[in-house]
């Protein structure tokens, strides 16, 4: 271990600790040396593929030493299933088809062709594989797979010009390619930087994007993987499971497209509690109610907005998980209805261990009921966390989650508000190798019996879903709030994510635009960082530059680790405070924008955070472009991630642009170099949108285009629950110098604004009827109130800007 690692571990854990982490290590180490397999021969492959078994949406073809199955469960979509090996248990799943699809098969020379109305693939005796249009454009070929004992590997070829996008949390570039990854959820270490791998939660997905077209690829196998997406061969990615049958899902289409056909297929994220798209405050810890008050207290005094608190371990008696420390928060229900007065929700970290305690009930109940995880041996398996010893529940077995939820209600009684799930990788404390369980562990795996090796991914995953079915049986009429460090492919249906323990530094904070964007186009919509790191003390430019960065992140979270100076945004005096004043308070008139985007996000799945290219992925020029992005389709965020910065260069997608802070317009594609002050960071407005914000009660930003058509969307409801909602439609056109609005909505709720305004970009009304009545002209702001047809004549305003350059 990197002696820095041994120091920061033992500031974090202490020295009693450090000495059991060698304990916890011999422990683990025994027990997989007790139970080490063969060692497995050499990689052969799969051998010949001899017959086909045409299936109504599909086929099966076997061979001696291997049998493959693909099946269209949508006409762009492919299962693709090669066997021997364990089928997986179907946790990440939520439909088993998408679309009825007939396909059409024939005979040819070299093997089989199998065809849709989208998607032709071509399957050779020896196991080839080519994806085409069925117009024979090829997309994406795969080499004949290969075994070596319950291991698969196969090796996809790749066009020079071909990125690859996605894998969940990753501290690397935006375009994977270039690199090797690891599929094995693992916690760092209490610090990380740029470039670590693997970190605490792992997708094996990913997005190309070439020449050819677009498509996702996503693999149904939770065992510890590898994917060398191009490091060992620059013109080839090779993915190796460790177990488990070799099943993936191919979706074809655009990234917008295959995102939403994923999300079918693996969960779309449910609408958020709207308070969860607020400002977070939180630190390891605020120790003590008091302490608490004072925090926030200090929000009100200094006029910041807050929504949510959080507490850290030290809530807790000793660290055991569902109890309340009663010395440190001797009324911690009376807390929470204090803070519930001044609009702030309490969020409580749980972490799985249970502390090995005779004397604790939850680790009684665990014990008679059979719940935590075992060895081989029948022993139940002991770890090291926070509280010491603990035992772990097994969240593969149904009977285990559903006890497990049952101790959230006593929680939610006191009116706490959300949960913060950590060490859910699941980590244990160990002077070497892996920080986890050993790999012989027993889990029951639905019933059908499983070890660590498969388990370990799923474990995260299971732990989210045991709460959130709890929280939605206790309280229907609610929408839970999960945070968690972990997950695997679906954990969207559950929880949000936040990045982990960032270094403070201004190399992480670039870094994490890459990783938040990647964890979208992984079907993770909502993350964001630890504003300013988590392990350490960054200056007050550092803090301030990663703060407007998160701003426009869904999980806005400020949090720190125990010993590191305060991050309180007053502690940092002027003007860093009044800046991030000025951007909490932004970000509170941006939320019927960003409930709007949860919204999409719920039912196309659509991350709110999007990489450039998303709506021009054949413009190879946005594909490497992960300095700035997307929030929704109106908004380009351009954050300022060198120190002493104050100018800095943005790429523009096609189209007309305005600058957020003045109105300047710009036309792209292109570059342009646009002013940084301190108080700033680059933001535009994509010309031809309608951007809701919370001014005045509301108010429609209207971003007039030259000509041509635009709009956008409003969803509004009664902020959580699953009550009356509705979505209005805000459409223009511009022709000349008149531009027309019309207004249609759907939905049952009414519209909770008797007046709002109209706030007209670019374009200076100068007569106005609205639903064929003239109306006053109140310079570039009207007040309305609800219409089905506006019709403006107006002129040109603004300053218009330079045309981006290459």
């Amino acid at each position: 271990m990197d002696p820095r690692k041994w120091l920061l571990a033992l500031r974090f854990v202490g020295l009693r600790t450090a000495w059991r982490a060698v304990r916890a290590a011999w422990e683990r180490d025994q027990a997989e040396r007790i139970h080490k397999p063969p060692k497995a021969p050499s990689w052969q492959p799969i051998g010949p593929l001899e017959r086909i078994a045409p299936l109504p949406d599909g086929a099966r073809f076997t061979g001696p030493g291997a049998e493959l199955e693909i099946r269209f469960l949508a006409p762009e979509v492919l299962r693709l299933t090669w066997t021997p090996g364990l089928l997986p248990v179907p946790y990440a799943i939520v439909r088993e088809t998408l679309e009825e699809t007939r396909v059409s098969w024939a005979s040819q020379p070299t093997g089989w062709m199998l065809e849709s109305p989208a998607v032709r693939i071509d399957v050779s005796t020896d196991g080839r594989l080519r994806f085409q249009t069925p117009a024979g454009r090829l997309w994406r070929e795969e080499d004949p797979p290969e075994r070596q004992g319950e291991a698969w590997r196969h090796r996809v070829r790749l066009r020079p010009e071909e990125r690859l996008y996605g894998l969940g949390e990753r501290a690397a570039p935006l375009n994977r390619r270039g690199r090797v990854y690891r599929m094995w959820n693992r916690d760092p270490g209490g610090s990380y930087g740029p470039d670590v791998d693997p970190l605490y939660l792992s997708v094996p997905l990913w997005l190309s994007l070439h020449s050819n077209g677009a498509y996702l690829v996503f693999y149904e196998n939770p065992f510890d993987a590898t994917f060398d997406l191009g490091a060992s061969e620059p013109d080839a990615a090779r993915v190796t499971f460790a177990g488990g049958a070799l099943r993936y899902y191919v979706f074809y289409g655009p990234p917008e497209r295959v995102l939403a056909r994923y999300t079918e297929l693996t969960g779309r994220p449910p609408l958020p509690p709207r308070w969860a798209l607020g400002f977070h405050q939180s630190r390891w810890s605020y120790g003590s109610a008091d302490e608490v008050r004072e925090v926030v207290r200090g929000f009100r005094e200094h006029r910041l907005p807050l929504h949510a608190i959080h507490l850290d371990i030290d809530y807790m008696d000793g660290y055991r998980v569902f109890t309340v420390d009663g010395r440190r928060f001797p009324d911690l229900a009376g807390l929470i209805r204090e803070l519930e007065g001044q609009g702030v929700r309490t969020v409580v970290i749980l972490d799985p261990g249970v502390k090995i305690d005779p004397d604790y009930s939850v680790y009684r109940e665990g014990i008679a009921r059979g719940a935590f995880c075992r060895l081989p041996d029948g022993r139940i398996y002991r770890g090291l966390v926070w509280p010491g010893w603990c035992v772990f529940p097994d969240f593969t077995d149904p009977q285990v989650r559903e006890w497990w939820g049952c101790h959230y209600p006593a929680l939610v009684e006191m009116g706490i508000a959300g949960f913060w799930h950590d060490m859910n990788e699941p980590t244990t404390f160990a002077a070497w190798g892996e920080p986890t369980f050993p790999r012989t562990v027993r889990h029951a795996m639905e019933g059908r019996g499983g070890d660590h090796s498969e388990a370990h991914n799923l474990y995260g995953l299971l732990m989210n879903r045991a709460a959130w079915e709890a929280l939605r049986r206790m309280q229907p009429d609610r929408r839970p709030f999960l945070l968690t460090r972990s997950g695997w492919a679906g954990v969207q249906r559950y929880a949000w994510n936040w990045t982990g323990d960032t270094e403070s530094t201004w190399a992480a904070l670039r870094r994490t635009i890459a990783m938040v964007i990647g964890l979208g186009l992984s079907g993770i919509p909502y993350t964001g960082p630890d504003i300013g790191g988590f392990s350490g003390a960054p200056s007050t430019e550092l803090f301030i530059r990663w703060f407007q960065a998160a701003a426009f992140m869904p999980f806005f979270r400020s949090h720190a680790a125990k010993g590191t100076p305060r991050r309180e945004p007053w502690v940092f005096g002027e003007p860093a405070l009044s800046i991030i004043r000025e951007f909490l308070h932004l970000r509170v008139r941006l939320l019927p924008y960003l409930y709007t985007l949860a919204w999409e996000a719920a039912q196309t799945g659509a991350p709110l955070v999007r990489p450039l290219f998303w709506e021009n992925e054949k413009d190879a020029s946005l594909w490497e472009m992960e300095d700035a992005f997307l929030l929704g389709s109106a908004l380009l965020v351009a954050p300022v991630v060198e120190e002493g910065s104050r100018r800095r260069k943005v790429f523009l997608p096609p189209g007309e642009w305005y600058h957020f802070w003045n109105d300047q317009r710009f036309t792209g594609p292109g570059s342009i170099e646009v002013e940084a002050p301190l108080e700033r960071i680059p933001v535009f407005v994509r010309a031809g949108s309608i951007l809701p914000m919370a001014e005045d009660g509301l108010t429609l930003h209207i971003y007039v285009p030259s000509a041509g058509e635009g709009g956008g969307d409003l969803y509004h409801d009664e902020g959580d629950g699953f009550g009356p909602y509705r979505v209005d439609r805000f459409r223009m056109k511009r022709e000349g110098n008149r531009l027309q609005l019309r207004w249609v909505h759907e939905g049952d709720l009414p519209w909770p604004w008797e007046n709002f305004t109209l706030c007209f970009h670019g374009f200076l009304p100068v007569r106005v009827m609205i639903d064929g009545q003239e109306s006053p002209v109140q310079g570039e702001r009207l007040t309305v109130r609800p219409f089905q047809e506006v019709w403006i004549e107006g002129n040109p305003s603004g300053d218009l800007g330079p045309r981006g350059g290459p």
